[in-house]
């Protein structure tokens, strides 16, 4: 597994615990340990989407300073598959 791959799968699950705890919280309001592990994989989600951002590019149209089209840039995922 790549480094990118790597980093989209760590990103994938704190954003996967950030929903998670969205849920949970909707019906238990008042945990307050709930609350703030969500904090955590908030913040943990975002170092984590800068970091893959930083290395790698946007994530998604909207995430390059305006520049909706930046997204598309080389290279495709499927141009660097390892064989």
């Amino acid at each position: 597994m790549s480094e990118r791959e790597r980093l989209l799968k760590r990103l994938s699950s704190y954003d996967f615990a950030i929903a998670e705890m969205h849920i949970y919280l909707d019906t238990h309001p008042d945990d307050r340990s709930a609350a703030a592990a969500l904090r955590v994989y908030e913040e943990k989600s975002g170092a984590l989407r800068s970091e893959f951002e930083e290395k790698y590019g946007p994530l998604s149209p909207s995430d390059e300073n305006g520049n909706r089209w930046a997204w598309i840039s080389d290279p495709w995922p499927w141009d660097n598959q390892e064989v």
